[in-house]
Parts: C-alpha cells; sequence; structure tokens
C-alpha cells in the first residue's frame, strides 16, 4: 500500500532545484516516488511505510532548502 505525504518547501526557485529536493528525497527508506514543484512550494512523497517528518526535513536542508513543518 502506498501513502502519499505533501510537505512546503521554501528555497526552490527553478526546475534544477525541484530536482535537487527529489533526488535528496528518494534517498530515504520507503520512498518510491517523489515530485516537486518551485511554483507550488512542495515537494509530493510517494512512500511504502511511514515516513519521518525530521528525516524528510534533514534531506531537504542537506539539499540546500528548507522544509516547513506542519
Amino acid at each position: 500500500m502506498s501513502n502519499k505525504t505533501t510537505f512546503t518547501v521554501e528555497g526552490m526557485t527553478c526546475g534544477h532545484c525541484e530536482a535537487a529536493v527529489v533526488k535528496a528525497v528518494k534517498t530515504l527508506p520507503g520512498v518510491k516516488e517523489a515530485t516537486a514543484s518551485f511554483e507550488q512550494n512542495r515537494v509530493i512523497i510517494t512512500h511504502e511505510n511511514d515516513l519521518h517528518e525530521e528525516d524528510v526535513k534533514q534531506k531537504i536542508a542537506e539539499a540546500g532548502y528548507t522544509m516547513i513543518s506542519g
């Protein structure tokens, strides 16, 4: 069973930014797919198991962007 979770991300300004965020979150265990939109300031992650918000936040920060909690 797959779940979809949406997170708000600040700092993305182009397609390269979107790709960096997607690449970062796809390294998390259980992530099957991810799409990002700089225009909507969000990333949507399709995952198999529980996705820990702090893990996502850390990966996005490592890519150089800021995830807004909640």
